[in-house]
């Protein structure tokens, strides 16, 4: 069954992506149309600060499915009744915990905005972060339902719901919006939602799966262990913490909120990179996790990380592609001519992120092995050195200034600094991995440098023009992959996916 499910769960996952992106196109320009530039880059930064509170969870939600699998390889059911028991405790403290520091974020709101936003935009803020920090809250709690799910390896459970959140979210916000609700409509549609969410993984797991707890032997040696585990994931969390969210909070304090709606939207571009690429590797989080447990070598591990980097190096490849051709008549399109520099910012954000893009299945080989530390630590560093980059330089650079930062903290770690790290420390053959993957890049770099030429004399002005290089590039794209870059095997895996293999 978990083949299957890693199957179908790839199948819904891109679906699910595809469908998101699809609503997407049309719930952010109505999103900009309801609450305006200003107020919507108040609520793009205020999301940023209260998802801030994220970072309480010190990585526990990374640590279960490794310390799940070792006890079901010993048979210890009730060590993992002790396990869930743990978890929920501990998420229940976070969650209480956030609605705490979440009040005080609300007590000093004008404090911290008063010299970026007006008084209107302070007001909005602090009704915001209330209903956000609710949110978080919910989402917390919903926390040891999840990775117990993913332990069970249930993607079809989990990428169905995660189609009902993507469809369902947007629906309401836009019906709230019409009557009138403004960002406050917005954010009540996501908190509904996630209690909706709540309810479904309570059900899932406990009735469906069989979830129980045991709260009587509070194993404190085992709390420990998820502990020591859990505060090297902690430390990444923070690093994308500081790349991803902590730029919109120094934008709105430095520059204004329309600002931070430029630099918002280029973000969100970059963010349908990282949801493509870690659909792949999630799927594979309990297994690689079994292989470690199991004694299994670093060329099994080697060979399985460069599998699925091939596949997300294609995927990858396509859409930045297309995205290089066809972006900046995109942009225009879709958020107005007043965000036309997202485009810029977004390709220099997108480009470095391939390399940890195409090896995020690496990031669980290291967990699995516990040997995450080291990359934690750079990482934070080099997230300090974003952050010292970003407060410098934004009041004379705005937007540019985390956006650069950005470009130099993805060179220097996920970069250099981890192909070194796999090679060197955890065993992994880079230079085998790296020779697999050229082909893709040469053959997808080529294709679109010849198509930005092409562009170039016969530019995109038009949905007919937008519509008609986008199927010559997807062709071409295709057959050029299908013909000089995939092998046998992926040729019959994609067969079989559409229905014409064995």
């Amino acid at each position: 069954m978990p083949l299957s499910q890693r199957k179908s769960g790839a199948v819904l996952g891109y679906i699910n992506i595809g469908l998101k992106n699809l609503v997407n196109l049309l719930y952010t320009p109505l999103l900009l149309h309801y609450l305006g530039q200003g107020n919507y880059g108040v609520f793009q930064m205020t999301n940023s600060v209260v998802f801030s509170l994220t970072i309480l969870s010190m990585g526990f939600d990374g640590a279960y499915v490794r310390f799940y699998s070792r006890l079901r390889a010993k048979s210890d059911d009730r060590g993992v009744r002790r396990l869930n028991g743990i978890y929920f405790t501990l998420y229940g403290s976070i969650a209480v915990l956030a609605l705490v520091i979440g009040g005080l974020f609300v007590a000093n709101t004008q404090r911290i905005f008063s010299g970026g936003l007006t008084a209107d935009e302070i007001a909005l803020c602090k009704s915001l972060m209330v209903i956000m920090i609710i949110n978080v809250a919910i989402t917390f709690l919903s926390s040891p339902f999840d990775a117990f799910i993913m332990a069970h390896e249930r993607f079809v459970f989990q990428q169905s719901r995660q189609i009902f959140l993507n469809i369902c979210t947007p629906f309401l916000a836009i019906a709230l919006l019409s009557i009138g609700m403004g960002a406050v409509g917005v954010a009540i549609a996501q908190l509904s939602v996630s209690a909706v969410l709540l309810m479904l993984n309570v059900r899932f797991a406990y009735f469906k799966l069989g979830m129980r707890f045991l709260f009587k032997e509070f194993d404190f040696g085992l709390l420990r262990a998820v502990g020591v585990f859990s505060f090297w994931i902690f430390l990444n969390q923070i690093t994308d913490l500081v790349n991803n969210q902590i730029p919109n909070f120094l934008l709105g304090a430095l520059a204004g909120a329309s600002t931070v709606a430029v630099f918002a939207i280029a973000s969100q571009m970059r963010n349908l990179f990282f949801s493509m690429s870690t659909i792949l590797s999630s799927l594979f989080v309990p297994l690689i996790n079994r292989i470690v447990a199991g004694g299994g070598s670093e060329q099994q591990l080697t060979k399985l990380m460069t599998k699925v980097g091939r596949y997300q190096m294609i995927i990858f490849w396509y859409i930045f592609g297309g995205y290089i051709i066809l972006g900046r008549y995109f942009i225009h399109l879709w958020a107005g001519g007043q965000n036309a520099d997202a485009f810029w910012l977004s390709i220099v954000m997108i480009a470095p992120v391939m390399v940890p893009l195409v090896q995020n299945t690496g990031i669980e080989i290291q967990r699995a092995q516990n040997q995450h530390k080291t990359r934690s630590i750079v990482y934070v560093i080099t997230a300090v050195l974003n952050i010292v980059f970003s407060l410098v330089l934004i009041p004379r650079w705005g937007y540019w200034a985390p956006t650069i930062g950005y470009l130099l903290s993805m060179v220097i770690g996920p970069g250099l600094f981890m192909n070194w790290f796999y090679q060197a420390r955890i065993g992994l053959d880079m230079f085998y991995f790296w020779r697999r993957q050229m082909p893709i890049i040469l053959m997808s770099v080529t294709l679109t440098a010849l198509f930005c030429v092409a562009v170039f004399f016969f530019p995109v002005t038009n949905l007919v023009a937008f519509v008609a290089w986008g199927l010559a590039y997807s062709v071409l794209f295709a057959g050029l992959a299908w013909k000089f870059v995939m092998n046998g095997e992926e040729k019959r895996t994609v067969l079989r996916r559409i229905g014409k293999g064995e």
